[in-house]
């Protein structure tokens, strides 16, 4: 007989049928009469009942099904004369494909995040964790409806690359030199001729470079894909390998990038409320109270428009009338988490883009305002999370850009092509770029960034 998902068996009418329907066990109640088993197989966050009468198979091998055993079940569908479930299936068989000993890590006990953490190969099977990354599919799905349905271009940019984006210098680097015999030249450094690209290559912290490239030949790009920050931050808003979606958008200005920047965000949380409500209502139900009506009060506000300069008066006064920030706060300061979120969650208690930055805090690339003081940045401000969007105009003359990568003491060297782009036909450009994890933990309501994505990379911790 043809296997049925639980999501698409939870919805039939058709009683009397024979149906069969295949997952792993979520827990299982044993009396005399009955055995009632909960049967998912991840295509829903709810799971099928299905009734065994004890005579249908050997009493020793019904009771080995424990929590998280994977069997078939044929059987008959039903109307369910409990409450919670409309159908429920009355067994007339049942296969075992794999037992679970009294040890497996995922019982059906509340264990803390940090303890599942450990078991990242099987927290997966758990109720929360299939909610999380369905989400998250959905979330994949409508960023690239949104971007397609208005005219972007997916574009693909490299993982390897010899440039530093954000002038860092925190990456990863690739390479396929013998770390214990590295030939050094008469300075010292390292040599590079023989390695398999000849030059010294990193992990990219961000496809932006590249991404205004195909800006300038296309219109409106996008690109989302995985990039790599050798940052040692054990902090739960930081990954060493996280995705990033970054549309570049030539001939757009600042007020048209904050209008997309708000539009795009909305949408994606219109799609989660749209898609996802079994899981965002079982979520609301066992992680965050709040989220569901957070994530519809998101949609009903314009977000505040908050010059940077304006921003430091809000958080100078709420100092001076005694709230007690851990970090100081004063003009060309880079806003902590706690800053943002104060005039995100206490101050305007809505989203918030904040913009025009004090130029020494922000990357080279952004365009300096005529105060030479500020740059046309662009980020966006959330609750829970402080800063999830950070883009900004790009300065787009060649001698503003090359003179600020020199005061700067930036290495160009391999950047020419970048230059490039500023010495044949340059345009007004802007962009920006969006922690896909970060979303995620927003829309979520998750408070650990580890835990929204399958298998997360830390300081310390690659395993799985």
């Amino acid at each position: 007989m043809k296997r049925t998902k639980v999501i698409d068996a939870l919805k039939s009418v058709e009683y009397g049928k024979d149906i069969n329907v295949k997952g792993w066990v979520r827990s299982h109640r044993s009396s005399k009469a009955v055995d009632f088993i909960a049967l998912n197989d991840g295509s829903t966050i709810n799971s099928i009942q299905i009734v065994v009468d004890p005579s249908v198979m050997d009493e020793e091998q019904l009771k080995s099904i424990t929590t998280g055993a994977c069997i078939g079940v044929d059987g008959i569908v039903v109307e369910s004369q409990g409450t919670g479930q409309t159908v429920e299936i009355q067994c007339k068989n049942i296969v075992i494909y794999g037992l679970c000993p009294s040890d497996y890590p995922m019982q059906k006990k509340g264990q803390s995040f940090e303890y599942m953490r450990k078991y990242a190969h099987l927290r997966l099977r758990t109720n929360t964790f299939g909610a999380v990354f369905r989400i998250r599919h959905n979330m994949a799905i409508a960023v690239h409806k949104y971007f397609h349905d208005h005219g972007f271009f997916y574009f693909n940019t490299p993982l390897i690359t010899a440039s530093d984006c954000e002038g860092a210098g925190e990456m990863f680097q690739v390479t396929t030199k013998n770390l214990y015999n590295l030939e050094k030249d008469e300075d010292g450094k390292i040599k590079y001729d023989d390695d398999f690209f000849g030059k010294m290559t990193s992990l990219t912290v961000s496809g932006q470079l590249e991404g205004e490239l195909g800006a300038t030949a296309l219109g409106s790009i996008y690109t989302f894909g995985p990039t790599f920050r050798a940052e040692n931050s054990n902090t739960p808003r930081h990954l060493a390998e996280f995705w990033m979606i970054e549309p570049e958008v030539a001939f757009l200005e600042q007020e048209g990038l904050m209008d997309l920047e708000e539009d795009f965000i909305k949408y994606c949380i219109r799609w989660a409320l749209d898609n996802c409500k079994d899981d965002l209502a079982f979520l609301n139900n066992m992680i965050d109270k709040g989220l569901i009506e957070r994530l519809e009060g998101v949609l009903k506000q314009d977000f505040v428009r908050l010059p940077y300069t304006e921003g430091i008066k809000i958080l100078e006064e709420a100092v001076a009338k005694g709230h007690k920030f851990e970090n100081p706060v004063s003009w060309g300061i880079d806003l902590a988490s706690e800053h943002e979120r104060f005039l995100v969650e206490e101050h305007f208690k809505k989203p918030v883009i904040m913009t025009d930055y004090p130029k020494e805090i922000k990357a080279f690339y952004m365009k300096i305002n005529e105060d030479d003081k500020t740059v046309q940045g662009t980020d966006v401000l959330f609750p829970q999370i402080g800063e999830i969007i950070g883009g900004s105009v790009r300065e787009e003359n060649y001698d503003k850009l090359v003179g600020e990568i020199e005061r700067r003491q930036i290495p160009m060297k391999d950047m020419w092509w970048y230059l490039d782009t500023r010495k044949y036909g340059s345009c007004p450009h802007a962009g920006f770029g969006l922690g896909f994890e970060r979303l995620i933990l927003f829309v979520t309501g998750m408070q650990n960034i580890r835990d929204v994505i399958p298998f997360p990379r830390t300081p310390k911790t690659a395993e799985f």
